[in-house]
């Protein structure tokens, strides 16, 4: 096999990702096999959600956690969970960890540990790609017949009620669904003309469906993501270190480009 300049250099690049991976290890708490149930949502492209061409549950939470199960030396257990109960049950010990893009705030903070950020993302209004009737949030909320798609409970539906409209949350404006991809597709029909969801995940919902949407406007908020444990969970410190070293060896930094920029592509 004949090697050039690109095929040496891509070779010594894994290398060197696979050697610093295994320092990072040796450097991390050994959790001796120990098995870890983890649970998400399954509905928030592109970090945790169903591959429609295999059927498989993929994403950037599913690679980040996997990858800290190997860095520990423990065996994540997957689950699924809808979003309304995620909180909850982690609260009540049924799992773990859990993720689905959860928003580190003081309210949460009441009910469950979070680990350190993983991901720092900001809200941006989704609209579909023939959108033009506004560009910003004044001139959405200045036409009393737009609505925003959201889900309850959700950080999303907070930056409505109170950056976009008028604080009222039970503004009939907003309209609730059970998770974000059924308000995509509910905007993509007509139903809605807007949805307030992260950087991250809009790039991911545009990557799917190439052509039919784009974000409009500036941001709207600044969030970090964090995993969610039972309160005083023994998981946190390592999780955190996990994280830590992957960011460091740039780990976070290839699922970035794999899932918000080639995925799809």
């Amino acid at each position: 096999m004949k090697w050039t300049g690109k095929a040496c250099i891509a070779v010594l690049a894994t290398l060197l990702t696979v050697t610093t991976a295994a320092v990072a290890s040796d450097t991390l708490p050994d959790l001796k096999g120990r098995k870890v149930a983890a649970v998400t949502g399954n509905d928030y492209t592109p970090l945790n959600f169903v591959d429609p061409a295999t059927g498989k549950a993929v994403g950037w939470e599913y690679d980040a956690v996997n990858e800290i199960g190997r860095r520990l030396n423990c065996e994540i257990q997957w689950d699924v969970c809808t979003w309304d109960t995620m909180i909850s049950a982690i609260r009540e010990g049924q799992f773990d960890v859990g993720m689905d893009g959860i928003t580190i705030n003081e309210k949460r903070k009441k009910q469950v540990d979070f680990s350190e950020p993983y991901m720092v993302t900001q809200q941006f209004m989704l609209v579909r790609a023939d959108e033009d009737r506004f560009v910003d949030e004044k001139e959405f909320a200045a036409d009393k017949k737009l609505l925003i798609g959201s889900q309850a409970g959700t950080t999303n539906f907070y930056v409505g009620v109170y950056s976009v409209l008028d604080g009222n949350e039970a503004n009939p404006r907003i309209k609730l669904f059970e998770n974000f991809g059924a308000a995509v597709q509910a905007m993509l029909a007509g139903d809605v003309d807007m949805v307030l969801m992260d950087a991250a995940s809009s790039r991911g919902y545009m990557g799917a469906m190439p052509g039919k949407l784009k974000m409009v406007g500036g941001p709207l908020g600044t969030e970090e993501f964090g995993f969610i444990f039972t309160q005083g969970s023994d998981l946190v410190d390592p999780f955190n270190q996990a994280i830590e070293s992957m960011k460091k060896d740039g780990f976070l930094d290839r699922l970035n480009t794999k899932w918000f920029y080639e995925y799809n592509k």
